[in-house]
């Protein structure tokens, strides 16, 4: 059959889409994405749409961006993909240079591809280092769809698909505008419910328990972050039952939360760390950083992990490309001064609108609570889908976690080489979405 000299008509094209793509998380969006550059998205029909929340959180430095364009130009052409058990330049620079970044002893890297990946590896190295199998993440927490990064994943998706991995704990989420542990004043009292969820942990566990597994900042459960202390708190009932603390920073590192690495903020070294999204930039690359002490233990217990696109040296040469421009453009600086006016823009939204129940977040990855009743903080599914659509239809996309017993939370996360004239074009059609969506209540 001969190839189609025009694309097809909008509603070939949706009706293909009905026809042929399996439907994998809700709805798609009913706008036809032609192409994307910085801040923007470009549909089919013309529309000029503000990204606000970088791709799938990803795209760090915008789309298309000049130097990533360049670098995948040049390698493509020159060595793209090899068998796994070689190497090349890029994938040893980067794991290099990913060790520059890092406080010691963070020094090992393994490249993979995704999120979920990182994670499973992960795991896969701390059930083997350690002899034991038990893993703990937090209630709210989301680390991927493989099967170990699933079943350490609880705020969606659990339900119909079997047995999830035996030993997996859930720990309750250190959320202070929603406390469950109070102070005398109201306020969250982090420290008691920790301890109270490891008197529930020591409870369950077989004496198995091989790692804590958990984000710096909680994304997908509502971009909520744990108050200042508490990981210093979890590492240590961590040490106390010679457990791994794991990090995933697919969304806080590489300078997004204002630091090249969330954790910086609290002091905290983890034993395995996990990037993704943030590395490539919006390609697909991961990385596992570890000790060189944990690294040969692995190894001489037969560490295995071998997939298709381990080291390949592509994504590694983009990786390298990501460095250099958060290097060279202070993009570590730029997500705080920019995360500041992001984050007084949205404090103004909140004082002229009544929904808006809290406001946080750190640097460029920003959350803004919705509910009906500021008193009550009680919420609103219908709220937070009119919001959300009626920013697309004045021409923001944003994303909002609608999770039980939370109100919808728009997770904001724009590109670091983000504009404030572009941000302030956000914050604008939010501001005017949330007024019309409200006044509806």
């Amino acid at each position: 059959m001969a190839a189609s000299t025009s694309p097809p008509s909008a509603d070939t094209f949706w009706a293909d889409a009905e026809s042929h793509l399996v439907r994998y998380g809700g709805e798609f969006t009913r706008e036809i994405i032609d192409r994307a550059a910085g801040s923007f998205l470009f549909t089919a029909d013309g529309r000029k749409i503000l990204d606000f929340t970088s791709g799938q959180m990803s795209a760090l430095l915008g789309h298309s961006h000049p130097s990533i364009v360049a670098t995948v130009q040049r390698q493509v052409a020159t060595l793209d993909h090899l068998y796994s058990g070689m190497l090349s330049r890029p994938v040893v620079d980067l794991a290099r240079r990913l060790a520059g970044t890092l406080p010691a002893p963070l020094e090992k890297a393994l490249l993979l591809t995704t999120g979920a990946e990182s994670n499973e590896a992960a795991i896969r190295m701390a059930k083997l280092v350690t002899g034991k199998h038990e893993i703990i993440s937090f209630a709210r927490s989301w680390h991927g769809m493989t099967q170990a990064a699933a079943s350490a994943t609880y705020s969606t998706g659990r339900k119909g698909y079997g047995p999830a991995a035996p030993g997996n704990f859930a720990i309750p989420v250190p959320n202070a505008y929603r406390p469950d542990f109070t102070m005398d004043d109201g306020s969250l009292d982090w420290s008691r419910q920790l301890d109270f969820a490891f008197d529930l942990i020591d409870a369950q566990s077989t004496g198995s328990l091989a790692a804590c597994l958990v984000e710096p900042i909680l994304s997908s459960g509502g971009i909520i972050e744990p108050p200042v202390g508490y990981f210093a708190a979890l590492r240590e009932k961590c040490r106390e039952r010679d457990m791994l603390l794991i990090l995933d920073e697919a969304q806080t590192g590489l300078c997004r939360t204002g630091t090249w690495y969330a954790f910086e903020r609290d002091g905290v070294v983890p034993d395995i760390l996990t990037l993704s999204k943030t590395l490539g930039a919006g390609l697909p690359l991961a990385a596992v950083v570890t000790s060189a002490e944990i690294e040969e233990e692995a190894h001489r217990r037969g560490f295995l992990f071998f997939t298709t696109h381990v080291a390949d040296p592509l994504v590694a040469a983009v990786g390298n490309t990501v460095l250099d421009v958060l290097i060279d453009d202070k993009l570590d600086e730029r997500a705080r001064s920019l995360g500041a006016f992001l984050r007084d823009g949205l404090a103004g939204i909140a004082d002229r609108h009544t929904v808006v129940g809290d406001v946080r977040g750190r640097g460029m990855l920003a959350g803004l609570e919705l509910v009906v009743d500021r008193e009550t903080k009680r919420t609103s599914d219908e709220l937070g889908a009119r919001v959300t659509r009626r920013c697309l239809e004045l021409g923001l996309h944003t994303n909002i976690v609608q999770l039980p017993g939370m109100g919808g939370v728009m997770r904001i996360a724009p590109p670091l080489t983000a504009t404030e004239d572009e941000l302030s074009l956000g914050l604008t059609i939010l501001d005017q979405a949330i007024g019309e969506a409200g006044a509806g209540l």
